[in-house]
């Protein structure tokens, strides 16, 4: 009976094959298969919705948080989301042969760095069947083979999701190797990725925070760490009431189970408005963990006292992924700045103000993948943001960092020619 170690290089392997059509297939090529995913997606959701209640019920029975839960649905109307994004990929530039730098030698040699397929990408993730679609064509275009680790929650929405791309893929002359996952295989699966160097270039964990540093923790092959999200907005003294409420509202209740949803809000002691801001969320159901200052202001504002509790300390580090909220108020934008710099996750932050100088103060200090200012922390995600699909959120420093699209799964070669050059 061959290992679990044996069957994950041997599908590596066979990905390492793909990846070498791929990294020669022409933009036509490439996009012709992921219209024929989206042409899958889209003739057989009430096969992947049936599938996809299967992992529900089980989901619900083992007690899955709401957030989870959420993460896990996928309906006819995501399913066609999912398929318009495959297609907005398609409409998307070729970052393969993009010369991003090129200069001319004194000695009369070219130089170009061009460019190029990542290779194979591993992707390990928990609960998210959308990301089996959007990691798969994101490497797809991007000249990669794909091998997948769903997490048991999204088990049997991703058995169908799988098979069903590379059914599309391999139609169109595609190798259906490109595209794998290794979920039969369970945590050993997962284990084998990590340990998967010289078979895998990259690996990409996608979900908590247990799941993201244990991958960092143990794994041989280069990982981009992603976004464990405690996402802050930050409302200045000076800030317009109705922008105010509306950016801590949507950062917050949009979709509280995201990376990008806002866990805490700081607001200067000179606005006028904190109470407003505190009623509105409390109005749509969030729970503030709060320090006395805005145990005041809420207290105010009316706001019921079953959703008013006192902050702990690791409350303040939490990422609730509910309809929870820190508040604290601050005396100053550098209190606010000291506050994201000692508790945030580098994630997303955001600043409301009417002050053109608080505001670039603000983004000069903030050390994170995105700050907003007077806009929604919702805003950090690849299709917001013109990327199309993304494959993650990057909160690291090296090779990539904020939402990673097409062009953040390809490397480059530095490209040189000469005339008979010689040294």
């Amino acid at each position: 009976m061959t290992n679990t170690r044996d069957a994950v290089r041997e599908l590596a392997t066979k990905a390492r094959g793909a990846a070498r059509v791929l990294r020669s297939a022409s933009t036509t090529e490439k996009n012709a298969a992921l219209e024929a995913i989206a042409v899958l997606l889209e003739e057989r959701s009430k096969e992947i919705t049936e599938a996809n209640g299967q992992d529900i019920a089980r989901g619900i029975e083992v007690g899955l948080t709401d957030a989870l839960i959420d993460r896990l649905t996928l309906d006819e109307s995501r399913i066609a989301g999912i398929a318009d994004a495959v297609r907005q990929l398609i409409a998307l530039p070729d970052p393969v042969g993009e010369v991003v730098a090129g200069r001319t030698l004194p000695n009369g040699l070219t130089v170009r760095n061009v460019r190029v397929p990542m290779g194979v990408v591993g992707m390990i993730y928990e609960a998210r069947p959308n990301v089996t679609v959007d990691a798969a064509c994101l490497a797809l275009k991007a000249g990669s083979a794909v091998l997948l680790r769903g997490g048991s929650a999204a088990e049997q929405t991703n058995v169908v999701l799988v098979a069903l791309m590379r059914e599309a893929i391999d139609s169109v002359g595609i190798p259906s190797d490109a595209i794998a996952s290794v979920d039969e295989w369970g945590r050993e699966g997962a284990t084998e990725l990590m340990a998967a160097r010289g078979y895998i270039d990259l690996l990409i964990p996608r979900g908590g925070a247990g799941l993201i540093q244990s991958v960092v923790a143990n794994s041989t092959v280069p990982v981009i760490e992603t976004g464990v999200g405690n996402c802050h907005v930050f409302i200045n003294a000076d800030a317009d009431r109705d922008r105010a409420v509306a950016i801590a509202v949507n950062a917050k209740t949009h979709r509280p189970g995201v990376c990008n949803a806002a866990e805490t809000l700081l607001l200067h002691e000179g606005f006028e408005h904190g109470g407003a801001v505190l009623a509105a969320l409390a109005d749509r159901g969030v729970t503030l963990h709060v320090d006395e200052a805005a145990r005041s202001l809420a207290e105010q504002a009316g706001v019921s006292l079953e959703l008013i509790k006192d902050a702990t300390a690791e409350d303040w580090d939490t990422e609730y992924l509910s309809l929870d909220m820190a508040v604290a108020v601050v005396s100053s934008v550098d209190e606010a700045i000291a506050h994201i710099d000692r508790h945030s996750s580098g994630h997303t932050e955001a600043i409301v103000t009417d002050s053109v100088a608080d505001a670039n103060r603000f983004v000069a200090a903030i050390d994170s993948a995105a700050v907003m200012v007077n806009a929604s922390t919702r805003f950090t995600d690849g299709g917001e943001l013109g990327l199309g699909a993304e494959i993650g959120i990057s909160t690291q420093k090296l090779h990539a960092r904020g939402p990673m699209g097409l062009a953040e799964l390809t490397t480059t070669t530095c490209v040189v020619e000469g005339s008979g050059h010689v040294r």
